[in-house]
Order: C-alpha cells, then sequence, then structure tokens
C-alpha cells in the first residue's frame, strides 16, 4: 500500500492487527500513532484469551543522519501533532507480516512487526536499506493497565533490571514482569511522561480518550548497510537472546501453512490467514476456542458456532473443528450451550442465549457433511438428544416448545438472540416469544437429529419426531404474513412482530427448507430491496420508525442503534446461501456473488482494518467500518462462502 502524499486524516483511520493465538495481539494505525485505547505492541493475556494487559503501547523512533534528525513518528495529542513523522512513510503492506518502508534524504529503512505463534511476544526488526551508515533510536512507551481502560500518569515507578542486552521491567512492586531484548546497541535511561495523547476512536465511541504514556529510555544503535536491529518486548524470559532470523522464519512457515496451495487465489488466501487470527487456545478448557472480535470481545457460544462454519469447517481443520465442538459439548446445562465461559476461578459459566444451542446443530450438520465423521456423531447423539428434550419440557428464561411446535424463548431483561444490545439494564429488541431465525433454527435440529438417528441407527425419540411435524404443518400460517415475508416475532395468542428484519432469511439458507420455491424468492426479492448493502444486511429496513442509520456516539447511543438498522456483513455468508438455493448455484449465480462481495474485497485490503472485515457498518450510509476493526463471523461469512462454492474459481 503506497502511503507517500496520503493525507494524515485517512491514514489515522487504517488500522493494522497482529496476533498470537492465545488471546494477544499487536495493533495501532498505520502510521503508528494510537487512535485507541486497545493499540498497543504488546497486548498480553494473564490467563489466555483472558486478563489482557497491555504493557509497550508503541515505540518512538528516530534516524540521526549526515547530524540531522528525522522522527518517524506520529503522535496526535489534544492540542497537535507531533512529530510528524508519516512524511518520511512510503510504503506499508500487510502480509507477509506488517512492514513499513520509510525513506528521507540518503537513507532508507525497513521496519517488519510480528507476534511469536502461542507466544506474549512481539519482535521489531529494522534494517538500513540505504548504501550509507546511520543511527537509530527506539524509544519503547510503556503502560500497564487492563485493555479496557485508558492509562494516566500514576506514581509507577517502572523499576528495571538491567542486563548486557535487556531489561526486566516491574511496573510497580509485585506486578507481572515483562522484558525488553535487543540485539545490538546502547540502553540509555531517560525517565519521562508522555502526556495527553489523544485518542481519536475512543472520542468517536464516546469513551475515555486521553492518554499517557511512560519512557524508561531510549536503545541507540548505528546500522551499517544492510544491517538489522532486532528489538523483542516479551513476558516470555526464554525468548530473550533468540536469534531475529529463526524468529521471523518460524513465523514465515505460519503464515504460509495457513494457505492453500491448491488454490491460486490470492484473496481465498489472504482470507484464511486473516480468519486464523481468530482461533485461539483457551487455557480454562484447555481447548481450541474463536475469538469473536478485536480488539474487545471475548470467545462466545453463539459466535463461535456461527463463525466456525468459516474459519474451522469449510476450511477443513478437523482438529479445531472438533476440540471446538466437544468443548462447548461438554459444558451443556439444562439443555443449553454456554454463551461464555469463565476467565477467573469462581466465576460461573453463563447461560443466557438461546440461539447457540440451536447453532450447535448446524455446525454439527456442516461438520458431518465435511469430515463423514458417524462415530463422532453417534457418539454426541445422546447429547443432542438430551437438548432437545430439555427444551421441549422448558428450561432457563422461559424457553419452551409452544402447542403449534415453535420454540418460545425470554424473558423481561433478558437478552437472549443475537440482537442482544442492553444498555443500563435496557434491554433494545428484546424479541420475547418466538422469533423466526430461532424457529428456523429449532426446525432444523429436530430435522438434523432425525438425520442423524437414521444414519446412526439411534433410536429417534417419538416426540421429537410429532413437533417436527407439528410445527411443519403450522409455520406458513403464523409466520407467513399477506405482505409476502416472514413475521420478525410471534406469539401465537397476539399480533405478530411484523417489522421487516434479515432474521427471515435464515428459513431459505437453513439445510432443512420451510417454504417452496415461490415463497422463498418472494422473500429473498423483499430482503434484497430492503436491506441489503455492499457491505451487508440492514438489520432493519430504513422505512421502520425506529430505524437509525448512524453508528456513534457514548454507550446508549450506539447500543440503541446496534441492532435498528445498522449494516452486519455476517449476514451475507446466508443471504448468498439463500440466493444460491433459490436460484441454483451455476457458473452465472456464482459470478454474480463474487461481483456483489466486490466492495467487501476492496474494505478488506484498502479500508479500516488492512485484511479485516469491520464488525457492522452504519445503515444508512453503509461505508466506513464501525465496531470491531476484526470480526470473526464477518471473516467466516466470506471463507465459507469462497470455501464452498469455488468463488476463487472465478477471481
Amino acid at each position: 500500500m503506497k502511503i507517500e502524499n496520503q493525507d494524515l486524516t485517512a491514514l489515522l483511520n487504517l488500522e493494522w492487527l497482529e496476533t498470537n493465538g492465545i488471546g494477544g495481539y499487536a495493533s495501532s494505525s498505520v502510521v503508528c500513532a494510537n487512535t485507541r485505547k486497545y493499540h498497543g505492541l504488546l497486548v498480553a493475556p494473564n490467563n489466555p484469551p483472558a486478563d489482557k494487559k497491555i504493557l509497550v503501547a508503541k515505540v518512538e523512533e528516530r534516524i540521526l543522519f549526515k547530524n540531522t534528525y528525522s522522527d518517524l513518528s506520529v503522535n496526535q495529542y489534544v492540542e497537535a501533532v507531533h512529530p510528524t513523522g508519516q512524511q518520511f512513510l512510503k510504503e506499508f503492506n500487510r502480509l507477509p507480516m506488517a512492514t513499513w518502508e520509510y525513506g528521507g534524504k540518503g537513507w532508507s529503512l525497513r521496519k517488519k512487526l510480528f507476534m511469536v505463534p502461542d507466544n506474549n511476544t512481539t519482535v521489531l526488526l529494522y534494517e538500513n536499506t540505504s548504501k550509507k551508515p546511520f543511527e537509530i533510536e527506539v524509544h519503547p512507551l510503556l503502560v500497564f493497565k487492563s485493555f479496557h481502560a485508558a492509562f494516566s500518569k500514576n506514581d509507577f515507578d517502572f523499576y528495571y533490571e538491567k542486563e548486557i542486552k535487556h531489561i526486566k521491567i516491574y511496573a510497580y512492586p509485585d506486578s507481572m514482569p515483562f522484558y525488553v531484548d535487543w540485539s545490538q546497541g546502547e540502553f540509555i535511561e531517560d525517565r519521562a511522561w508522555y502526556e495527553n495523547f489523544k485518542l481519536e476512536k475512543e472520542e468517536y465511541r464516546g469513551q475515555e480518550s486521553i492518554e499517557d504514556y511512560y519512557r524508561i529510555g531510549y536503545l541507540k544503535s548505528e546500522l551499517k548497510k544492510g544491517q538489522h536491529l532486532k528489538l523483542v518486548f516479551t513476558t516470555e524470559e526464554s525468548f530473550l537472546d533468540k536469534a531475529a532470523s529463526g524468529l521471523e522464519k518460524k513465523k514465515l512457515k505460519h503464515i504460509e501453512s495457513l494457505r492453500d496451495e491448491k488454490v491460486k487465489g490470492s484473496f481465498y488466501n489472504d482470507l484464511l490467514v486473516s480468519g486464523n487470527q481468530f482461533l485461539i487456545d483457551r487455557k480454562s478448557t484447555n481447548s481450541k476456542s474463536i475469538i469473536a472480535g478485536y480488539h474487545w470481545f471475548m470467545d462466545w457460544g453463539r459466535d463461535a458456532m456461527i463463525s466456525m462454519r468459516g474459519l474451522t469447517i469449510a476450511t477443513g481443520d478437523k482438529n479445531a473443528s472438533k476440540s471446538i465442538l466437544s468443548t462447548f459439548i461438554k459444558y451443556l446445562d439444562k439443555g443449553m450451550l454456554p454463551n461464555r465461559f469463565p476467565n477467573e476461578d469462581g466465576q460461573d459459566v453463563e447461560y443466557n442465549t438461546i440461539d447457540a444451542t440451536l447453532w450447535l446443530f448446524i455446525a454439527m450438520y456442516e461438520y458431518n457433511k465435511k469430515f463423514g465423521d458417524a462415530a463422532y456423531i453417534a457418539e454426541n447423539l445422546s447429547a443432542l438428544e438430551a437438548i432437545l428434550l430439555a427444551h421441549i419440557q422448558g428450561t432457563r428464561y422461559d424457553i419452551h416448545v409452544t402447542p403449534e411446535g415453535f420454540l418460545w424463548g425470554g424473558e423481561e431483561g433478558w437478552q437472549l438472540t443475537w440482537m442482544d444490545a442492553k444498555v443500563d439494564g435496557y434491554v433494545v429488541t428484546p424479541r420475547i416469544g418466538c422469533p423466526v431465525e430461532i424457529n428456523a433454527l429449532w426446525y432444523n435440529a429436530l430435522c438434523i437429529y432425525e438425520e442423524f438417528c437414521e444414519s446412526s441407527y439411534f433410536g429417534a425419540h417419538k416426540e421429537i419426531g410429532e413437533i417436527r411435524k407439528r410445527f411443519k404443518s403450522n409455520f406458513e400460517d403464523y409466520f407467513l404474513n399477506d405482505e409476502g415475508y416472514l413475521n420478525d416475532v410471534v406469539v401465537p395468542t397476539q399480533n405478530p412482530d411484523k417489522s421487516f428484519r434479515p432474521n427471515q432469511i435464515y428459513a431459505i439458507s437453513l439445510p432443512f427448507p420451510l417454504l417452496n420455491k415461490k415463497k422463498e424468492k418472494a422473500i429473498l426479492a423483499q430482503v434484497s430491496d430492503k436491506l441489503l448493502t455492499n457491505y451487508g444486511l440492514r438489520s432493519l429496513e430504513m422505512a421502520d420508525p425506529e430505524f437509525k442509520g448512524t453508528y456513534a456516539g457514548n454507550q446508549w447511543d450506539r447500543d440503541t442503534a446496534y441492532h435498528q438498522g445498522t449494516v452486519w456483513p455476517f449476514l451475507l455468508m446466508d443471504y448468498w446461501q439463500a440466493y444460491l438455493n433459490v436460484n441454483g448455484s451455476n457458473k452465472e449465480t456464482r459470478k454474480a456473488v463474487v461481483k456483489a462481495l466486490e466492495p467487501l474485497k476492496n474494505h478488506f485490503y484498502n479500508a479500516d482494518c488492512i485484511m479485516g472485515i469491520s464488525e457492522i457498518f452504519d445503515g444508512k450510509s453503509p461505508y466506513s467500518g464501525r465496531g470491531c476493526v476484526q470480526q470473526a463471523w464477518s471473516v467466516a461469512a466470506l471463507i465459507k462462502l469462497y470455501s464452498e462454492h469455488k468463488l476463487y474459481e472465478l477471481e
């Protein structure tokens, strides 16, 4: 990506992200000016992937050539931007690893950054790419804070113990230590607070937006032509004095292993690398899990079940898929999958989701289609049956089956579906009753169970089959309205909620259909007309008086807009599957999908988080990404479509 002569405001809106496979990350803007409290060069989970601490906020770099200093850094302070190092930044590339190319009169420098897989270790490599030697100074700016917090000037002393080529740092007595390691040069103590950094992205979100950083000192080294300087930030003492070349080779080998060597299309392979950022090892369960989004989300049941369809199943990662499924099944309770695992001893597992459990059936079905693992299905059939019976008999949050065979759920004050925004105790879209996507999932769960029973020679429970038949015979009468689309929430004894939302798409996209092709086409046409954008589906049609077209402001403003029109890219996974189900999957329809996904492809490479897909976009003018800059189910949507329909053949 060419940077030279680009507007600073535009560059501050471009971000990069590097992850380590255990929930940690490094991230900033492409000019390395932090714009979020979540930005940092070493964000390390103490209990992977939980208890994330930001330890190194950023580094300040300057070149001394022919007695002239050139500051490479960019900082946005409350009163000014200083230094203005973007004038020396020529190019930024994200793959195979984050790389910056700097240059001034008579000198040029390449900087690379990567994290060591499965370790809280960030490596910076500086290379003199010019013909003459120069001197480089690198000033690490430190913090010690939760990644959700802003850091302010305080009485932390940042005590350090110095060795020949590394220092061991304690932010305060008995705090978790971390290390700064370097390959050459001299570390010079020069303590100072850097105050009043302005975090623009936090200001936009109505969050605390002023932050301070601390400097213990700086590293000074001469670099001759072609010479490298290695700088490592780590919590792992074993990574001190490691050769830079070995660490870089290990990282490149890891990246290459993520690509599909049989596929020539670069976009699909870049999606695979991007998608791998969400796969993490969870310490508390000793298994694989999926981070819902960066920077601030953790691993949740609903997101994991939906995302794994693209991230691990469609890509053929059987071991990871099995690990995730087995972990969640192990934590089944009262027929429900956990929405969130405990991150600390003594915390309870949370079960406040109605759809995560039903998505388990879809994930199991797609797992079996991909891997043909009949033994694994048979091994877990009793658990799947127990889930259905628990829902039939009634479980948490008044979840139960109605006389019509529908699945009802909800209690005042609880948000159970994916439309789960809640602020100051106010549930924005409670959807108490029989939501349409919950019931499409419920019907598919019933059908999947029966199909698994048949293939495993497992006697199906008679009541489950009866409910499935009752559901099918009643579905259209209650959900399909006179305007030819599906009601969003049905309460059998009352008037339905006819809000035009994207949830109805699941009645067309999921494996077991509920309507004939003519009715499916009519629904799809209306969804296309009222909800489809270049970046995803709106969560509510624009004509609705509750529609909110902008996602911005404080927590209340953002959460009350979250599902009231905001555009969600992950819904494209099932929208385009519905399109292909209705119109057939052939070269012409697949080309139409590829063409329609071009704006998201451009977003992936050139906007917001480079090599990422944002969580959401504004509902009225969906151009800039909002919410998390890198969202698991957004990336998974594209991977699943490209993988299952071989869209990469049409690139």
